[in-house]
């Protein structure tokens, strides 16, 4: 059942502030700017100098006192003393109903005044003037100040067509910021060296896009390629780098930072007292030896302590989730060493801290969206106890904002329980959108200069607005008044560290293989009869797909249990030829799993209900608790049979009646145009796991690969 509605104590907060905090008016000219003479100037390549701060210093920022003033310099006026309480007020959230009675006072009591007067309270209201509510509410410093960035300069008029383009490729995390920094651009006048400017966007996952960036973007055609690649953080440049790369420079230019939490829905906040008090990330991964912590604090119908996380090798949070269980495993978060990577005793802690991760997945949105739905169907806590993500998706969360695939955003309503983002006392990462442009041959000295010139408009007080609109901390570690309200979070990342680069990031990467948790996995491919129609590439699509599972069983590792079983049917109730190689210990049977896809034949008929069912429900009966339990189903039809079997509701009713303690996880690919691409979503999210869209067949082996990430 869902908890009930509980106001959320005052919250104490562990970090120190310096600086204001007002993003929302802070960019322009007459508004509050924090102290930025701490924090050192970041690498801007061949951009105008940037005088705002950057991120190395954010360690010094987080706990030095805020100096009375700014240094002076030619190109950055001195600023006012800082008189900001160094401490966080309780949450915004808990003034909301209040705020909202005491507008509706002052509307009823200015009624009179006219147009006038409802004009000022709309100013007051939740969504409107935020920046100055929280002013006067927070007792922010009023005394002006010069603005913290330069102003954009367009042209006076747009320079000749064709106009030059630039193309952006971003990550999926900071695609909406990265967008609307293009249309910001778009929108003003621009002329370089005579011709005008469009920018256009595009995302892929950080790791792929590493992938692609090593092999130059070879997979598009040069007119398409990357003019500029903006991941979310600078550790994917170290990542290409390290796989080959001889395009990409090896720093950028930061945009923008978001901090790296822990996030939990409030009542679970709340009862662990993490809320006021945070954790340490070494507390926070001993839970995985606590299978009776919920019931300990009282709530033994949250089952396990279940932690969610991205794969390092597809997004920034996984990588800062795995860098703190190494830190905490060694030398302390924040000091690992390329050595400590290879340290037995070290990778067998940070073994043992991955035992508490319920699965891995590609993108934060992926765990926020399957919480909303369990939240609609129980509770958030059904799915998960806490997930390891950015600021900015806190906040997404915490408006609505959801995405089943984590490439289709849409907005909803807000969530009964808010997540609560945690910044546990021994560090948090900060992931900084970074942006470099590449140095491949299809980049003219044209391209170039626009693409430098776009990266300019970043850094000014549009730009920068921009950042912050998106739910970004600005080149000053600031986020909007609203961000802060609705994600809850503080007005500066406390105890903040950078991500690392070079030999570092490369050795948590090649370590992944060895401390993931392993995974029990039963491959459940459909073998109908229309899996011998050709596909684009020339092949059948089962001859596609045997490819494709055969790629996939790369991923695995020793103590990784996998299986293969495929259904079709000939006309009868049976599932045929159902199991072909027993789940096994795949270092002892992936020769047997090879031999398995081989031997896979279509047949005529799809018993899509009774196949998920009935081997679904038999790996629940075999459940590892040590493993990431889950079923890979591969289908390219609706269930057909010309023998009623079961139907769609009673199939699901099967999935969801499964044991919490036995729990299996169906991870569903629809496979051709001809899938029933409804059913497998529904399946999917009955259990907890992810849909992929394979609807073109010429992209099983990429996206079946993308899948097994999970595990």
């Amino acid at each position: 059942m869902p908890e009930p509605e509980v106001t959320p104590p005052a919250r104490r907060s562990t970090h120190v502030d310096t600086g204001i905090d007002d993003a929302g008016t802070a960019l322009v000219a007459g508004s509050e700017a924090p102290s930025r003479s701490s924090r050192r100037t970041r690498k801007t390549a061949s951009l105008p100098a940037f005088t705002g701060a950057s991120s190395t210093a954010r360690a010094t920022a987080s706990t030095a006192p805020a100096p009375t003033a700014a240094p002076a310099s030619a190109s950055a006026p001195s600023e006012p003393a800082n008189t900001e309480p160094d401490t966080d007020p309780a949450p915004r959230r808990s003034r909301r109903p209040a705020l909202i009675l005491l507008t509706a006072t002052i509307v009823f009591l200015l009624g009179a005044l006219g147009a006038v007067g409802t004009a000022i309270v709309a100013n007051l209201a939740p969504g409107g003037a935020t920046a100055a509510m929280s002013d006067a509410d927070e007792n922010v410093p009023s005394t002006l100040a010069t603005p913290l960035f330069p102003l954009d300069t367009p042209a006076a008029a747009a320079g000749a067509t064709p106009c030059t383009t630039v193309h952006v490729l971003a990550s999926f995390e900071n695609t909406e910021m990265v967008e609307k920094l293009a249309e910001g651009y778009n929108a003003a006048p621009r002329d370089i060296d005579g011709s005008c400017v469009t920018v256009t966007t595009a995302k892929d996952k950080s790791g792929a896009a590493a992938t692609r960036a090593a092999g130059s973007f070879a997979d598009v055609p040069a007119d398409q390629r990357p003019t500029i690649w903006l991941p979310d953080s600078a550790t994917w440049l170290s990542v290409a780098n390290d796989e080959g790369a001889t395009v990409v420079p090896a720093e950028g230019t930061e945009v923008a930072s978001t901090g790296i939490v822990l996030a939990m829905p409030a009542p679970l906040a709340f009862a662990t007292g993490w809320y006021n008090e945070a954790p340490t990330w070494t507390e926070v991964f001993s839970l995985a030896n606590r299978p009776d912590f919920w019931s300990v604090l009282g709530h033994p119908e949250w089952g396990a302590f279940k932690l969610g996380k991205t794969s390092p090798l597809v997004a920034t949070s996984g990588e800062a989730a795995l860098l703190a269980s190494f830190g905490a495993s060694g030398s302390g978060v924040g000091a690992s060493t390329a050595a400590e990577f290879g340290d037995t005793a070290v990778l067998d802690q940070v073994r043992m801290h991955e035992l508490a991760t319920s699965h891995y997945l590609s993108t934060p949105e992926h765990f926020l969206w399957h919480a909303r739905q369990a939240e609609e169907s129980g509770a958030s806590s059904d799915f998960l106890s806490a997930v390891i993500v950015d600021e900015k998706s806190v906040w997404d969360y915490n408006r609505g904002m959801i995405s089943h695939d984590g490439i289709t955003r849409v907005k909803g309503d807000v969530p009964h329980d808010e997540l609560v983002a945690i910044y546990p006392t021994d560090g948090v990462y900060v992931a900084e959108s970074t942006a470099v442009v590449l140095d491949g041959e299809w980049v003219d000295e044209q391209e170039r200069s626009a693409a430098a010139d776009f990266l300019r408009f970043a850094h000014t007080a549009e730009g920068q607005k921009i950042v912050t609109d998106a739910g970004y901390r600005d080149l000053d570690g600031r986020l909007a008044p609203v961000v802060k309200d609705v994600g809850v979070l503080p007005r500066r990342v406390p105890n903040p560290i950078d991500l690392p680069s070079g030999e570092v990031v490369t050795a948590l990467h090649d370590s992944f293989s060895s401390v993931r948790k392993r995974a029990a996995v039963l491959f459940l491919i459909d073998t109908s009869g229309s899996m011998n129609n050709a596909i684009p590439s020339g092949q059948t699509k089962i001859e596609a797909a045997k490819s494709a599972i055969t790629a996939a069983l790369g991923h695995f590792t020793d103590g990784d249990l996998v299986g293969l079983a495929a259904f079709s049917s000939s006309g009868g109730a049976d599932v045929a030829p159902g199991m072909l190689t027993p789940v096994a210990d795949i270092a002892s049977n992936r020769d047997a799993l090879l031999s398995g896809v081989k031997s896979l034949r279509a047949d005529a008929y799809t018993p899509l209900h009774s196949a998920v069912s009935e081997f679904t429900r038999a790996r629940s009966d075999e459940h590892v608790a040590d493993h990431i339990n889950a079923v890979i189903v591969l289908s390219d039809g609706a269930d057909e049979t010309l023998v009623p079997t079961i139907t769609e509701a009673e199939m699901l009713d099967d999935l969801t009646g499964l044991p919490r303690d036995a729990a299996v996880k169906v991870f569903t690919l629809a496979y051709g145009s001809s899938a029933d691409v409804d059913t497998l979503q529904q399946i999917a999210s009955a259990t907890g796991a992810q849909f992929y869209d394979a609807t073109d067949p010429t992209e099983v082996t990429a996206i079946l690969g993308d899948l097994v990430t999970s595990f």
